[in-house]
């Protein structure tokens, strides 16, 4: 049997983990924080980095530079409204976002979220586990393969299962070691 699909389901859950730790502020200036930052382009709303160029020239800092200055007003308004706990610094051309240093205390918060995103992932992982072991049942049911390969399949589905959770596992643990590093 092919289990293709629900390897694919696994996969894009932990790759939307994966987006979902990169916007995480781990004291270090990353500029996936501003990927769900959208501003208004000529009526269009416009990911922030289409309409500017955005560079990191140090460890704690992003630097966007838009490329017409009439939105500079525009991307200040919309970063503030992301509330992404940073207040953008503009000085007429470009705007800067200085990341302050990260306390004990926040980096434990944010590993703690990290680990309850992992989680959820891990949940979903399950559930699409039990949506593949259903499959199978009923195809056993149906007489469309024996018993035998009904075992064989769940196996295969749990073999793929444990090999995403600790994938996920692995993840998280990358994410809170450069949290805890900094």
């Amino acid at each position: 049997m092919d289990f293709k699909h629900i390897e694919e389901k696994m996969d894009k859950t932990i790759s939307v983990l994966q987006e979902n730790l990169a916007e995480i502020r781990a004291g270090r200036a990353n500029p996936a924080i501003l990927n769900k930052i959208k501003v208004d382009y000529y009526g269009t709303p416009t990911p922030i980095n289409q309409v500017a160029g955005i560079s990191v020239p140090e460890a704690r800092l992003i630097v966007i530079q838009p490329w017409d200055t009439n939105l500079l007003k525009e991307i200040e308004k919309e970063i503030l409204k992301a509330e992404i706990g940073i207040n953008p610094n503009n000085d007429g051309k470009v705007i800067r976002l200085v990341f302050p240093e990260l306390n004990e205390e926040r980096r434990k918060e944010i590993v703690k979220d990290i680990r309850k995103m992992a989680e959820e992932s891990k949940v979903a992982i399950r559930s699409i586990r039990r949506e593949g072991m259903d499959e199978v049942k009923e195809k056993q049911k149906s007489g469309e393969i024996t018993e035998d390969e009904q075992k064989s399949g769940e196996n295969q589905i749990q073999k793929i299962t444990d090999n995403k959770i600790a994938e996920i596992d692995k993840v998280a643990e990358a994410k809170e070691k450069e949290v805890m590093s900094i």
